[in-house]
């Protein structure tokens, strides 16, 4: 069967967050979200783009993502026939870049593929578990009072992991008071690369003392060697993010013991088979994996529910509940809380939840359709 759509509808929506998201590279109030819809003889599969609206986690952005679609993409899906969702990556292997916007155009051929096929992703991936265990992850904010006040509240939901966002100045005394006030819960902590090894590197091996489940991404991605120096240097676990784009780049980070745990996002490295298969070699070696969170709508959420159903996801994910980033999701089911700070698996075909066009067009600002039967 010639799984090639006959449509993809391009949306963008302009999505208010349920409050103010700040990380060390800014503040997001609200989300620019580009989404893709495939239709074929009567059925659609969703895709929704992880990328910001300015190129500060990575070189993609929103009106990239766009472009990348219209002008190379979409024509690419329309060009020859598509048996099955795991071709996509080959066929696009000539396109160089844009991650985002390609495992877009992939979850959305996943989406579409197991409506056909009446198979929900958990089960075309392997996925072993009806729930995943789910953290929260709280960004910097305004004061150290502000911070206890906001984990007090999420202990409180019922989440049972907590991460905190940090960068020079906002680390040490900040981590001494939230461990002083929490003595005991799982804490994580993340820079998105804040720090730099010549200045920072000692300071960093203080954050032994606070009992840290892992520091996530201290140095910027290319920082190799800094990330080697300082996993050599203390006991607490190092988690690389933004320094894993491919599978290349994972097998060096393993070579060089920089980094015992990886955090998996799939837009990042180009879509779900490579995630997949990059959650498989950890797995043969025998190092941890989770699901990282971009922001997403419940599009993109329950993909990432999915596959952090696979075995080798042994941390908690930041995976949280709908109502964590919006007031109102634009899908149903909307994502709530469980006991035991755990997200359930969407066991329905495709991604298991159904875009409500209502909400959806309420944050819309722009859509255009690519006729891709006609580009045949």
């Amino acid at each position: 069967m010639d799984l090639r759509p006959e449509r993809a509808t391009a949306y963008v929506l302009e999505m208010p967050l349920a409050e103010p998201f700040e990380t060390s590279f800014g503040v997001t109030r609200t989300r620019s979200i580009a989404l893709v819809r495939l239709t074929r003889e009567g059925c659609e599969g969703w895709g929704e783009s992880v990328a910001d609206h300015q190129p500060r986690y990575s070189a993609e952005y929103t009106e990239g993502v766009l472009l990348a679609w219209e002008r190379v993409l979409f024509p690419l899906l329309a060009s020859q026939p598509l048996i099955h969702p795991g071709e996509w990556p080959r066929r696009c292997r000539s396109v160089k870049g844009h991650p985002m916007a390609k495992a877009a155009v992939e979850m959305a051929l996943w989406d579409l593929y197991g409506k056909i096929q009446g198979r929900s992703l958990a089960d075309l991936w392997g996925g072993v578990r009806e729930s995943v265990p789910v953290g929260v992850s709280i960004g910097l904010q305004p004061d150290d009072e502000a911070l206890i006040d906001r984990i007090e509240a999420y202990l409180d939901e019922g989440y049972g992991r907590i991460k905190l966002k940090i960068k020079p100045g906002r680390d040490l005394e900040m981590l001494a008071r939230v461990r002083k006030h929490f003595p005991e819960i799982p804490l994580t902590v993340d820079a998105n690369g804040a720090y730099r090894p010549g200045r920072d590197l000692q300071r960093l091996t203080t954050l032994d003392r606070f009992d840290l489940q892992m520091i996530e991404q201290p140095f910027p991605p290319d920082e190799w060697l800094g990330h080697r120096a300082l996993q050599a240097r203390i006991k607490t676990p190092l988690c690389l993010d933004e320094s894993i784009p491919s599978p290349g780049a994972l097998r060096l980070a393993l070579r060089l013991k920089a980094a015992r745990i990886i955090n998996l996002k799939p837009g990042r490295v180009g879509g779900y088979a490579v995630a997949r298969r990059m959650h498989d070699l950890c797995r043969r070696r025998g190092v941890p994996v989770w699901c990282g969170g971009m922001l997403e709508t419940g599009i993109g959420r329950a993909a990432n529910v999915a596959l952090a159903s696979l075995p080798g996801f042994t941390y908690p994910n930041d995976l949280s509940a709908s109502r964590r980033y919006w007031r109102r999701d634009i899908v149903e089911p909307e994502f709530e809380l469980q006991p035991g700070s755990r997200l359930a698996v969407p066991q329905e075909p495709g991604l298991g939840v159904t875009v409500v066009m209502e909400r959806l067009h309420r944050y819309m600002v722009r859509r255009w359709s690519y006729d891709l039967a006609r580009s045949r």
